[in-house]
């Protein structure tokens, strides 16, 4: 119904408008009794195969949201009956944002994909914090943390050092994001030197306390092999956690939408079915050059349960969905997590 119905009319309107209408919608049908008990009795499946015992973390099953989708802590509790093993929040920063100028999400409706470029819009980490210590659920929950835009980078290992001090008690692990490309100059701390330096600050600040946290750093596809054997060599380095591959591309290589049109939406990161192969080529990269006890969690152009299950195959321990999510409705974790425990994987 949802792919033959509810998502043609919702098409027909602007991306950003229709998940503010969405997360809305849900929050006013929950009050009503016992709705999300039906909705979690419609969607989760529940088998110990699902289970994961990943970053000291027991994960109901692989299937997480991917950062972006709720980057205050709004919905956590709204989305959980929906059968997700975990939920990532952000990017958040330490001070509130409006992020670029609207319109900024953009549906190429004929390749599958989503191109946006948000630029970390939050209500910064402080409000964040107050929501998470205030959900009701249960679901892992994953700290995604950036820096403000008028940060210069010299300073940016501040902002992250910032973020994760505020955030520690109220999440379960956090994700360094250095890659997003609509973020000025973001993707430069990913280069060897800035990016060792704020990984080792975190690393210090984690070692410090009484138990520490899982890191992970999440990273661009459009690295070179040279570029993410180099990345590699700094996660062993700086002895993080994992890394979640891949956030979204810069490139427009073999997309089917009109050229003109493409160009009329311009700059921003690229998701959804374009990014599939290119997602896994990396998953399968770092697996062979990090072996095998190293998280890595697989992300980008997840359209279908054996996209999901092909990304699990080429080494990823957990996977996460955006775009999908988008495209194939409320039943996508359902379908994925049947589709993983046919494959047995």
């Amino acid at each position: 119904m949802y792919r033959y119905l509810i998502r043609p009319l919702l098409f027909l309107f602007d991306p950003e408008k229709v998940h503010l209408f969405a997360v809305r919608s849900l929050s006013l049908a929950y009050h009503i009794p016992g709705v999300s008990d039906l909705l979690r009795n419609i969607f989760t499946v529940k088998h110990d195969s699902l289970k994961r015992e990943v970053l000291g973390l027991t994960f109901d099953n692989p299937v997480g949201l991917a950062a972006g989708f709720d980057k205050d802590a709004e919905m956590i509790d709204l989305l959980e009956p929906f059968g997700f093993g975990s939920i990532e929040i952000g990017t958040l920063t330490p001070k509130p944002q409006p992020g670029n100028e609207k319109p900024r999400l953009f549906r190429l409706k004929e390749d599958q994909a989503l191109i946006n470029r948000m630029g970390f819009n939050n209500g910064g980490v402080s409000d964040a914090v107050v929501r998470l210590k205030a959900r009701k659920s249960n679901v892992i929950v994953g700290g995604n943390i950036g820096k403000n835009k008028l940060t210069d980078n010299d300073l940016a290992i501040n902002d992250y050092e910032y973020a994760f001090e505020a955030l520690f008690s109220v999440v379960d692990y956090f994700v360094v994001n250095v890659s997003s490309p609509n973020t000025p100059n973001l993707r430069e701390l990913q280069n060897k030197e800035p990016l060792s330096l704020l990984l080792n600050r975190l690393q210090e600040r984690n070692n410090e306390k009484a138990k520490r946290k899982p890191i992970l750093l999440k990273i661009a596809p459009d690295l070179s092999d040279g570029q993410l054997q180099e990345i590699a060599e700094i996660v062993q380095e700086t002895k993080i956690d994992g890394i979640i591959a891949t956030n979204t591309t810069i490139s427009r290589e073999g997309l089917v939408t009109e050229a003109q049109k493409v160009e009329e939406i311009g700059a921003g990161g690229l998701s959804g079915k374009p990014l599939t192969a290119r997602s896994t080529e990396v998953i399968k990269f770092l697996r062979s050059a990090l072996g095998q006890d190293i998280c890595i969690i697989g992300v980008g152009g997840i359209m279908t349960a054996n996209d999901a299950v092909e990304k699990l195959a080429a080494g990823a321990n957990l996977i996460q969905i955006y775009s999908g999510f988008i495209y194939n409705g409320p039943s996508f974790v359902k379908n994925i997590n049947k589709a993983v425990l046919n494959a047995g994987q």
